[in-house]
């Protein structure tokens, strides 16, 4: 069986149907919505060449989008690395670097500013905006929202978080799906998941 998150949370689910996000203007968004958009999006992230392992930074709001983008580099096996939308350029140039991810998505506005960091990774640039507007949504209403999750084993990278830096450079913390798998067990204790650093 295998350990990719995506599946452990949503292969046994039993109602597709059921309520999983409200939004403040009152869309109501199920599980089943969720699911074949981060289908969509998985077949647009494959389509662009992602390969499982390759690491996918995202400096957007938060949105449904953003986490359906989240769900669909799970699903695709690449690794989510968020990045805080008020990040500067310097900063940006820093994490990019340092990461070395294959795709960057960003708000349309700042996809230029960015083209110069993204080229010294050869990374390809996407666009999602907080409404859920840009290049990766565009591509994902064309998409089929059918994708086989691939398959992940328990210490396969999921995520990179960068750390705040306050005693020095940000470190990202590497963390794998089984150290995302029980993340929220661990929230309701004292207790934390170790991780790696690179």
């Amino acid at each position: 069986m295998t350990a990719n998150l995506f599946s452990r949370l949503f292969d046994d689910l039993d109602d597709a149907d059921r309520l999983a996000i409200e939004t403040p203007d009152g869309r109501r968004i199920t599980y089943g919505d969720l699911i074949a958009f981060s289908g969509r999006l998985a077949n647009v992230l494959a389509a662009r060449g992602l390969n499982p392992g390759d690491r996918v930074a995202v400096q957007v709001e938060k949105s449904v989008p953003n986490l359906a983008l989240y769900l669909a580099a799970l699903r695709a096996g690449a690794v989510y690395l968020p990045l805080n939308p008020a990040y500067t350029l310097n900063e940006l140039d820093y994490f990019i670097t340092d990461a070395e991810p294959s795709l960057v998505v960003c708000d349309p506005s700042k996809a230029e500013d960015l083209a110069a960091i993204t080229a010294k990774v050869g990374a390809r640039v996407e666009t999602l905006d907080a409404n859920g507007k840009g290049s990766l949504t565009e591509a994902a209403m064309a998409a089929r929202p059918e994708y086989i999750t691939v398959a992940r084993a328990r210490d396969d990278l999921a995520a990179i978080l960068y750390t705040s830096g306050t005693t020095g450079r940000s470190k990202g913390a590497m963390l794998t799906h089984d150290n995302l798998a029980s993340n929220a067990p661990a929230s309701s204790t004292a207790g934390a998941s170790p991780t790696r650093t690179c």
